[in-house]
């Protein structure tokens, strides 16, 4: 019930022939309002930690799923400089977990694949002048959540080269749209612009992020899995980046249109001390899946903030 996690949910459930086992512990970031609507599908919900070997294990067993999505994260940077403990668990032993019972499961002579969903974070910051990262680039992650994520990966990687595990890695670069947690970036400044409150930006605000709106990662993941090479990591970005200041004034003046507000809200900005090892920028090179996969994203940033606009105040019961 968390945000990539229910969107892809929201997604695969228009395949009408699949039936969805979705197991989550439904930490603070996971919301019902995300899959209420869903309760008529063929949607099977259950409410344990990933860590937990023997529901899991069961659950592999009596469903017998063709593709196992690991979409479980703790995601929040901030939370993870103030507080490493919980992203190691999760991020991390959780991962651990789900490859030691998907290699019984492969042992027990069942076909499907292990699609885990990874980040552009792992391979570290950019600057202006250097190339968007490839999938063959050297992971330099500089936060702990990073740190945890790049370690999963590197653990999935190890159960596909020793055990032969049918394995996939996606790195997406970030995303927003619906169902996101309020304390990211583009929620928290929508959330903010709705109740007037300021609108806190790191530093100089010149950190540049390339955004995806949350369906086409929905779609690209869904493609990977069904297509990609088991073995292969395969990125996902947006072909969106812009500046962390430049996205609050951009979202200030879209939401200002939609409220036919008088006063800007870009004045609710104001630039608050930085963050803890804040990476200044991100990119994808997304060559591979557009070259072997034919995928690219639908969504440019006027069209995807929008949407993801007019969500968030319907959310809110504002119009």
């Amino acid at each position: 019930k968390g945000f990539i996690g229910s969107n892809f949910i929201h997604f695969i459930s228009k395949k009408k022939e699949q039936k969805i086992i979705n197991i989550d512990k439904e930490t603070y970031a996971a919301d019902d309002y995300n899959l209420k609507e869903l309760k008529s599908i063929n949607l099977i919900n259950k409410k344990f930690d990933i860590n937990d070997f023997k529901k899991v294990t069961s659950v592999f067993k009596k469903y017998k799923p063709n593709y196992i999505y690991n979409f479980a994260a703790e995601s929040h940077v901030d939370r993870s400089i103030k507080s490493s403990s919980s992203f190691v668990k999760t991020n991390i032993q959780g991962t651990h977990n789900l490859l030691r019972i998907s290699l019984d499961y492969l042992r027990s002579g069942n076909n499907f694949k292990f699609i885990h969903i990874s980040t552009d974070e792992v391979f570290g910051s950019l600057n202006n002048k250097m190339k968007s990262t490839s999938e063959k680039n050297p992971y330099r992650p500089n936060s702990p959540y990073a740190a945890s994520k790049a370690a999963a990966d590197h653990l999935v990687r190890s159960f596909y080269k020793t055990y032969n595990l049918p394995a996939i890695i996606t790195y997406s670069s970030n995303n927003y749209g619906p169902r996101q947690n309020k304390e990211k970036l583009i929620p928290m400044i929508i959330n903010n612009v709705i109740k007037n409150k300021e609108i806190p930006i790191y530093g100089d605000g010149k950190n540049i992020r390339d955004w995806i709106y949350v369906d086409d990662n929905c779609r690209a993941i869904e493609l990977v899995a069904r297509k990609g090479k088991v073995g292969n990591t395969y990125n996902i970005g947006g072909n969106n980046e812009i500046s962390n200041l430049n996205l609050a004034i951009k979202i200030c003046d879209i939401l200002d249109n939609l409220l036919n507000k008088k006063i800007k809200s870009r004045q609710l900005i104001k630039f608050v001390e930085d963050r803890k090892g804040h990476d200044f920028r991100y990119s994808l090179d997304i060559g591979k899946i557009k070259k072997e996969l034919k995928w690219t994203p639908r969504y440019n940033l006027d069209h995807g903030l929008k949407k993801a606009c007019d969500w968030y105040l319907r959310k809110n019961n504002v119009y």
